[in-house]
């Protein structure tokens, strides 16, 4: 299957694939905030809520997928709060009509408080275990963090794209260039492990403490990956931010600090791999839903501003802890 507009994937198919699995749905399918995928919630005739995740074809292969649900349950056989998907007949990837999915149980919470810092000493704390998952055996299907994928081919897709108007092109492939050779430069891993990958506050719950969700983008890298999305602010407000954290991470697992000079080009990563994402998938109807002002002239001056900031913050001493 090539088609990655989901196109055929109607509620009947949906409805049909669940009940192929022994799962009779009692209530209308409610459509959850997800881009890569298409995820639904619904009522089973148990009264029980389920989530059900339809894989976007041709992006991840079987494999990786049973890498990411046998991490995920690995994690949550180690006590770590993470919503794991169900083994239905011994089985968490399951195949109906070309498309793959797999069922979680749905699982309520709050919004994580990403300025509330002892959340986030929960967080470090629950990182540390994760991490120390993680460091037990390496993925043997998953991608590692590269900047081959996150820096280079997103910047030739950002070259052909015909969204990014063609009077920015200079100005936006001007501080582009730069910022990604330095980039380039300064990002050197000195060790990688499995990752959450995407650990960002949206991808956690709130329920007397955290509980992951979505390991959907898991893969190999450094593990101040999973740290560094969870800092927000200036400069003084991410050093504190960083220092409750890794005290309460190291608890559990050891960071190498020479990671810490990573996390400005990992932000820089993500900024290129971002929009190039967005470009990836216009073709996607739900794309241009959410985010109607990607083509616009407004939205492309931003980013030109956003990416000369990031090359000055790249030029900046790195973070450190105990300041």
């Amino acid at each position: 299957m090539t088609d990655f507009t989901f196109t055929g994937l109607t509620p009947d198919v949906v409805l049909d694939a669940l009940e192929a699995c022994g799962i009779y749905p009692q209530s209308g399918l409610l459509a959850l905030n997800s881009y890569e995928n298409r995820v639904y919630q619904f009522q089973a005739d148990d009264n029980r809520r389920f989530v059900v995740k339809f894989y976007r074809p041709d992006r991840w292969t079987n494999e990786q997928i049973q890498e990411e649900h046998d991490f995920s349950w690995q994690i949550n056989d180690a006590d770590i709060p993470l919503v794991a998907p169900l083994k239905i007949d011994g089985k968490t990837l399951h195949f109906y009509k070309g498309f793959r999915f797999t069922v979680f149980p749905s699982v309520g919470g709050r919004q994580f408080e990403i300025d509330n810092l002892d959340q986030l000493e929960w967080m470090g704390r629950f990182i540390g275990r994760m991490h120390r998952v993680g460091q037990a055996q390496p993925f043997s299907y998953r991608p590692a963090i590269s900047t081959e994928a996150f820096l280079h081919t997103p910047y030739k897709e950002l070259q052909q794209s015909a969204l990014l108007p063609e009077h920015l092109k200079s100005a936006f492939f001007a501080i582009a260039e730069p910022l990604i050779a330095q980039t380039e430069k300064l990002y050197k891993p000195v060790g990688q492990i499995r990752l959450h990958g995407d650990c960002h506050p949206g991808n956690i719950l709130w329920r007397d403490g955290p509980m992951f969700v979505d390991l959907d983008d898991c893969r190999s890298g450094p593990a101040i990956q999973d740290l560094w999305m969870m800092l927000y602010g200036d400069r003084q407000q991410q050093l504190l931010q960083l220092d409750v954290m890794v005290e309460a991470y190291e608890e559990f697992h050891s960071l190498d600090k020479r990671e810490l000079a990573l996390i400005e080009p990992l932000r820089a990563m993500r900024m290129i791999q971002y929009m190039a994402w967005l470009s990836r998938r216009w073709q996607d109807p739900a794309f241009p839903r959410a985010f109607p002002w990607f083509a616009d002239d407004k939205y492309w001056e931003g980013q030109i501003l956003a990416l000369k900031e990031q090359m000055s913050s790249l030029q900046e001493p790195p973070l450190s802890l105990g300041i």
